[in-house]
């Protein structure tokens, strides 16, 4: 951390001035609520409207001339529309509102779509994260903020304009502080790719519990759809285990490290995403009892999880602190050090 203190939760204080705009679209109107609140900024109003072959609109009914504009909108599939459904509905309620007079206007994307996909794996394979960002910035977006992307540098290489990465860290490590007893902990990340952020999340957990806290990590391979890898590196014996990813889609990868951790002595294994998808299959996987718990942040509802099981399992943390902290910044010109991937 770039800061002598780490940022909590409790921090958020409301934001003053007339300028700040906080737009949230359908389907993300509850978590832009709880941001505004902590802003002290109610949602300003906007009109969306279907029409019957599919098309929509959206346009804001309050006035946006000259303010510094934030619309708050998750990019993931689900009950109110695909991830391309939302993704456009955002991107021409930008160009609407850059229409109008706004001054600078601010995406704020919990989670990003088709952030998973930032480089070739196969030949003429698309880098679609690139794309988006050249639509973000078609529309006149002038800066992009979103919470735990998969590949932070990709992420902000892809945008030409400002590009804002923050870490879910904050969010999750108070949540496992606060139910932490004297026992052993040791942070595993499920991949070797993911070692980035599970040893920034095991810095960030060590400086809150004031004490030694140990690392190990699983290997992962994916060829054609096919996971493999069986080396485990990390004295596990006896520790709790916290297993960090950035997000958690079926949950075979998390399994699969739980698994080996149990199997080298883990007491318990406590699982912390940012995102929690629960695509096809994650309600079965999950339901393994080689995880006790699994923490996510509200960035996703789980609606694809049935009742029992692998739900009851899973708690869901505010992520509206954070994203209400970083518009509080990004208004007031404030650094963000202390928020973002580094």
């Amino acid at each position: 951390m770039a800061e002598s203190r780490i940022w909590s939760p409790s921090d958020v204080r409301p934001v003053a001035g007339d300028r700040l705009r906080l737009f949230a679209l359908a389907g993300s109107d509850r978590l832009g609520r709880e941001i505004g609140d902590l802003l002290g900024q109610p949602l300003a109003r906007h009109e969306e409207r279907d029409f019957e072959d599919g098309e929509h609109k959206a346009r804001p009914l309050d006035a946006v001339c000259g303010a510094d504009v934030h619309v708050v909108h998750s990019l993931h599939g689900g009950p109110t529309g695909s991830a391309n459904d939302r993704l456009c509905r955002l991107l021409f309620f930008i160009g609407a509102l850059k229409d109008a007079g706004a001054a600078r206007v601010t995406a704020v994307v919990p989670y990003l779509c088709y952030a998973r996909k930032d480089r070739r794996t196969k030949p003429n394979d698309p880098v679609t994260t690139r794309y988006v960002a050249a639509l973000f910035e078609a529309v006149g977006t002038d800066a992009v903020v979103a919470l735990e992307v998969h590949n932070d540098v990709a992420f902000e290489n892809a945008f030409r304009r400002r590009a804002v990465a923050l870490t879910a860290a904050p969010l999750l490590i108070a949540t496992v502080a606060a139910g932490l007893g004297d026992e052993r902990l040791c942070v595993v990340s499920p991949d070797l790719g993911g070692g980035k952020r599970a040893e920034r999340f095991r810095e960030g957990l060590e400086a809150a519990t004031g004490r030694p806290i140990g690392k190990a990590f699983a290997e992962k391979h994916r060829s054609a759809g096919v996971v493999s890898g069986d080396l485990f590196a990390g004295d596990v014996a006896g520790a709790t285990c916290i297993l960090v990813d950035d997000l958690v889609s079926t949950g075979g990868t998390l399994v699969r490290a739980a698994r080996a951790a149990r199997e080298r002595g883990a007491r318990r294994v406590i699982a912390c995403a940012a995102h929690g998808l629960f695509s096809s299959g994650a309600a079965e996987a999950l339901a393994d009892p080689a995880i006790d718990r699994i923490l996510v942040t509200d960035s996703v509802s789980p609606f694809r999880l049935p009742p029992g099981g692998a739900r009851d399992k899973i708690a869901h943390i505010a992520a509206a602190p954070l994203l209400a902290e970083a518009i509080g910044r990004l208004h007031e010109g404030r650094p963000l050090t202390d928020l973002m991937v580094f």
